[in-house]
Order: C-alpha cells, then structure tokens, then sequence
C-alpha cells in the first residue's frame, strides 16, 4: 500500500511526534534531566518503521518547537498530535495505529519507567491528544 504525504501532513506528524518529546523535556526540566529524555524520545522516533517512519527519518527544517513556555508549546504540539491522527485514520487507518504505538514508545523511552508527577501528567496529556 502506497501513501502520499503532502508537505504539509509532513510537517505535521513530525511536528506532533518530536513535539511530544519536546514537552516531555521540557516538562521534565524540573525533575530530571532534559536532554536525555529529549535524546531516548529521539532515538525512539528515529526508529520508527513503515511510512510514517520514513516520514520521521526525514530531518527537514521547519518544525516550530519553541516557546517561552510549556504552556505555549503544548498549544502546538497538542493539537498537532491530534491532527496527524485525523489525517492518518483518513488515508491508512493502520499507519494511524502504528503512529500512535511510534509516539507512545517515544513518550516510554524518554521517561524510562522513572516519571514525575509533572511528566506523568503531561504524558496522560500526550495520550489524551491522540486518542481525541
């Protein structure tokens, strides 16, 4: 089965995948450290196989993961997730499902079975935005 992403589903479902390692970070800044769980999240997204995980592979620009705050890259990246699950139960309900596992397992392997209150709180957020 052949899928075509646009430019801009693209742009999305990396926006939304790397977007929830993002807030995991960023959300886990108070507790642990930052830049492994951004990295572990990474290589788990990095991983990913089928045509979604060709779609991470690609290391293309754009993505727009800043923010002064958590606050303001979860208005992003939130809505984002919940976008790339729309747009792939629309064209490949199983490349939606596998989608949600590739995220899911980056959530996992970012916090390491060792989460926060703050970081299990925000992946309940994470879960929450894909199963909208």
């Amino acid at each position: 089965m052949s899928i075509t992403f646009t430019t801009q589903d693209k742009q999305t479902l990396r926006t939304a995948a790397y977007g929830a390692v993002s807030l995991l970070a960023a959300a886990g800044a108070a507790g642990g450290s930052p830049h492994k769980i951004a990295t572990n999240g990474s290589i788990a997204l990095a991983s990913a196989t089928g045509p979604v995980g060709h779609v991470l592979a690609e290391k293309k620009g754009g993505m727009d993961l800043s923010g002064k705050s958590v606050a303001e890259l979860a208005d992003r990246v939130l809505p984002a997730l919940t976008e790339a699950m729309s747009l792939l139960t629309a064209q490949a309900p199983a490349e939606a499902a596998n989608y949600r596992e590739i995220v899911l397992l980056a959530v996992e392997s970012a916090v390491g079975g060792q989460a926060s209150p703050t970081v299990a709180d925000m992946t309940r957020k994470i879960t929450a935005a894909l199963d909208a």
